[in-house]
């Protein structure tokens, strides 16, 4: 057997919604091996929507060795993989016993909608004791609410879900009681098992992903004793909250063990990174299951009076102050084509949305969960069209909150879909040639914690040879007046589409 090469490698366990893939990068962003496994997909009841940890565990695992196995028959040795990082699906709820490492049940992954009434009941509630004696209620109480977190009430976040696991689901609420339940987030969880599971208990939670519990202070980066309070929470069941890039510990086994693990992420705020977009004024827009637009508002705060989230970007270590961002989500975006495909029939492969959608020619940040959908058209064409279309719409709906909060003017594979962005949207629309945004953020973050090619986050400079890749542009070659014309009539048919399953305090 010949000689394996020796490199300096980084790699990035990229833990989505529907998938895990494990990717190996050199200095420069290029990929030198990568695996990637789809794992199942739970809906037992309509709204609901779940996975199984374990089998995430596992397919993360099968996803390292598979990876590694290829690097080595691609000449290389696995000694070449100095550090890994981690980015994962967000706001998805994970309930685990301390002392066994064992699941309590399913995860709730975030686009869940069974809490709207668990919503309702904290909405009539809602009352903070910001410091003793003094309380904030009603809509007081909501705008202490996102004083503290950035966020809103709703079925998005994870301090919602694990509230429907008390109070649903009995080995939780019986863990709870007895002091033996652990939280976390699927980074978390991932780490959690990835160094030894229960025998060496390492219970952490990332700062980004900390920041989408409605449970962390934007401020300060701890829990915050007025939420647990309000939601009823022990302190003792909360992961330790860590920063974006750190060495957190080992790899305890498999064909990496020993490697450390060294940037951990919320996807989108990897996406974020991965492009390079690490000061202010500097934004992404990313389309996997769904869509999200992130703006870096650096070291401020910036605090959206137009449906927009304020989220923690990265910090770049645990002395490192936090930086923000301003957030806006289209829940349904690439699940849509996915739709298309599985649910409707009318696609076999997804790259097919394009040529079915281009048949017509013609156009068929809300946090209203209670929105439904309406079809008004039939053909297989006009439904494919109408699907990129509301993509586009949804995002220029949120590129106009970001220009009102921030005061600046600041589905990628398909060339159609993103000609239809620029046209709705009336902008200029960049996609880049690697597409691996998300995990390469990770792999940043990981890279950075060792000081890895000399990386520094703080020092966006360092990352200059990374990520040079081309990149194709897409113009609007629609008329003005037409495109508002179509802009108008899209924001008449959301108001139609809203109100229709409210949720309601059974409590």
């Amino acid at each position: 057997m010949d000689m394996l090469k020796q490199g300096e490698f980084v790699g990035s366990l990229d833990c989505g919604t529907t998938s895990v893939r494990f990717i190996i990068f050199d200095r420069y962003a290029n990929i030198i091996s990568q695996h990637q496994l789809e794992f199942p997909q739970y809906y037992e009841q309509p709204g609901w929507h779940d996975h199984d940890p374990l089998e995430i565990q596992e397919h993360s695992r099968l996803c390292i060795e598979e990876s590694v196995r290829l690097l080595e028959a691609n000449g290389w040795s696995k000694d070449s993989v100095k550090v890994i990082g981690i980015t994962n699906q967000r706001e998805t709820t994970v309930a685990w016993n301390k002392h066994t490492g064992k699941p309590l049940c399913n995860a709730i992954v975030w686009d869940d909608s069974r809490t709207k009434n668990t919503v309702a009941h904290y909405e009539r509630k809602l009352g903070l004791q910001v410091e003793p004696g003094v309380w904030k209620k009603g809509k007081d109480g909501v705008e202490a609410l996102r004083e503290l977190t950035g966020l809103p009430l709703s079925t998005y976040f994870s301090a919602i879900k694990l509230r429907w696991m008390m109070d649903h689901i009995l080995e939780v609420a019986q863990a709870h009681e007895a002091d033996e339940l652990h939280f976390g987030t699927v980074e978390s969880w991932l780490i959690y098992n990835l160094v030894g599971g229960p025998e060496v208990g390492l219970h952490i939670c990332e700062v980004s992903n900390a920041s989408r519990t409605l449970l962390m202070n934007m401020k300060t980066l701890n829990w915050e004793p007025c939420l647990l309070d309000f939601f009823g929470f022990r302190e003792s069941i909360l992961p330790k909250i860590v920063s974006t890039s750190e060495v957190y510990g080992h790899i305890s086994e498999g064909a990496l063990k020993g490697v450390p693990i060294g940037g951990l992420v919320g996807d989108q705020q990897g996406a974020l990174i991965g492009n390079k977009c690490l000061q202010q004024g500097e934004a992404k827009c990313t389309y996997g299951t769904g869509g999200f637009l992130l703006f870096c508002t650096g070291k401020e705060i910036v605090k959206s009076t137009h449906g927009l989230l304020s989220t923690i970007a990265y910090q770049a270590g645990p002395k490192a102050p936090p930086v923000y961002a301003l957030e806006g989500s289209i829940s349904v975006a690439g699940s849509a084509i996915k739709w298309l495909r599985d649910a409707m029939g009318f696609i076999e492969h997804a790259a097919e949305v394009n040529t079915l959608a281009a048949k017509e020619p013609t156009t068929a940040p809300y946090w209203d969960p209670s929105a439904t959908g309406l079809m008004i058209v039939y053909e297989p064409s006009h439904i494919a069209r109408a699907t990129l279309e509301a993509n586009a719409f949804q995002t220029r709906a949120i590129i106009e909150s970001m220009k009102l909060d921030s005061g600046r003017r600041g589905m990628t594979n398909g060339d159609l879909a993103m000609s239809v962005l620029a046209d709705l949207g009336g902008f200029r629309v960049i996609r880049p040639e690697m597409r691996e945004s998300t995990a390469l953020g990770s792999a940043l973050l990981a890279g950075a914690a060792i000081n890895l090619f000399g990386w520094d986050m703080s020092k966006p400079e360092t990352f200059a040879e990374v990520n040079t890749a081309g990149s194709k542009e897409f113009v609007t070659s629609m008329p003005e007046d037409e495109r508002e014309r179509k802009w108008v009539t899209w924001k008449r048919a959301v108001e139609r589409c809203r109100g229709w399953d409210v949720g309601v305090d059974d409590s």
